[in-house]
């Protein structure tokens, strides 16, 4: 348990001579969320009490909150309505503290839990929203690194969607919180090139948005497993098959979950099929020529049951330059998959060492719906930020 420090009370400490944290709403691996008062502007407003690992040395944990300090300040410069506000920044008792804007409701996957899964229109429009507030992070070089549905608030009385817990965000250029050597993040979320190590971009974050929404329509994410090693084999190198609740937006979705991050859809157009969508009401046709070419690995659940059906006879098609070109990118990204898997489970006794720490928290996503045990992995808190 924490320890307490700042300004006590009999039950209460404020912090910075300005906030009092009234009571605790949220904790995961990277600390603890209060319901705290402003004093000085009298209002309700989010503290987030940053964790720091006891062992490090002093000059490590100065660099250590240095970094946080930084990042949280860039996450505070991001103007967006679906982006949590940053209010304030500081430091009681040598541990940083982030003051943010409460919101009055649960997190996405507080929602599912309650209520289910939510139909395609209401998907989309949850999705075009967080591409709204990851268009902004990344245009300012921030990418957030753990999208899931704990970490999206729906306001109770507008239902604005809100992004928040920026806790393990990278800024471009800067050496992150959390770059120690082991992995940080959510495994049934994090997109293949992150679990490999090969590499991060804001590609990482939309592939995220794509799993996120496989789990708001179907109630868990496609990766999930009964494992770690499980759920890094079903990233990197399982079939991909969105669940059949996905339909309707089917285009979005596989076109985010593709594993070459250089194909992947990006955010202006996966915002664009969305928005065709809801205005339609029919499934969004991608652009002839699109990167995105689709395989049996994405065909919905539903449309997999029937693959024992008879083959459709194609026409041979003649091979050319361009055809066996495409064969031979195929042929290196397999390999890269198969060596993508092992750097991941090389690293294994490092990363699933972090990850499992965190067993009990909350591991971004609701329940699932089977009766499969829960692999729990999570670094962040359930509530707001």
């Amino acid at each position: 348990m924490m320890g307490r420090m700042g300004t006590e009370g009999e039950n209460v400490r404020v912090i910075a001579g300005r906030y009092r944290l009234d009571a605790r709403i949220g904790r995961g691996g990277m600390g603890v969320v209060w319901r705290a008062t402003d004093q000085l502007l009298g209002r309700q407003v989010a503290v987030k009490e940053l964790a720091f690992d006891t062992s490090l040395s002093d000059e490590e944990a100065r660099l250590q909150r240095e970094r946080t300090l930084r990042e949280a300040r860039a996450v505070a410069q991001l103007s967006h309505p679906n982006i949590i506000v940053v209010h304030d920044v500081v430091v009681d008792d040598e541990r940083p503290y982030i003051v943010m804007e409460l919101i009055g409701g649960g997190s996405l996957a507080d929602r599912i839990s309650a209520d289910g899964p939510v139909d395609a229109r209401e998907a989309a429009r949850i999705g075009i929203d967080l591409l709204g507030a990851l268009g902004r992070a990344h245009g300012a070089g921030v990418l957030h690194r753990d999208l899931k549905p704990a970490n999206v608030l729906l306001e109770a009385d507008s239902d604005r969607v809100v992004l928040t817990d920026f806790g393990i965000a990278q800024v471009a250029g800067a050496t992150t919180l959390t770059e120690s050597g082991s992995f940080v993040g959510s495994p049934e979320y994090t997109a293949p090139e992150r679990m490999s190590g090969v590499r991060t971009g804001p590609e990482s974050d939309l592939w995220s948005l794509g799993a996120l929404l496989c789990t708001v329509l179907s109630g868990e994410s496609p990766f999930r497993r009964d494992s770690l090693g499980g759920i890094l084999h079903a990233v990197v190198v399982d079939d991909i098959r969105p669940p059949a609740q996905a339909e309707p937006i089917l285009p979005v979705v596989r076109g985010l979950l593709e594993r070459d991050p250089d194909r992947r859809l990006d955010a202006a157009e996966a915002a664009r099929l969305l928005r065709e969508f809801l205005d339609t009401g029919r499934t969004p046709r991608v652009p002839t020529g699109a990167g995105y070419t689709p395989t049996q690995r994405d065909v919905p659940r539903a449309q997999a049951l029937h693959a024992d059906a008879p083959p459709r006879q194609e026409p041979e098609a003649t091979p050319t330059a361009a055809t066996a070109a495409q064969a031979a990118r195929h042929s290196r990204r397999g390999v890269l998959i198969a060596a993508a898997l092992v750097a991941a489970m090389a690293g294994a006794g490092v990363s699933a060492a972090a990850l499992l720490m965190h067993k009990g928290v909350d591991g971004g996503g609701p329940g699932p719906t089977s009766s499969r045990p829960r692999t729990s992995v999570s670094t962040g808190p359930s509530r707001s930020a």
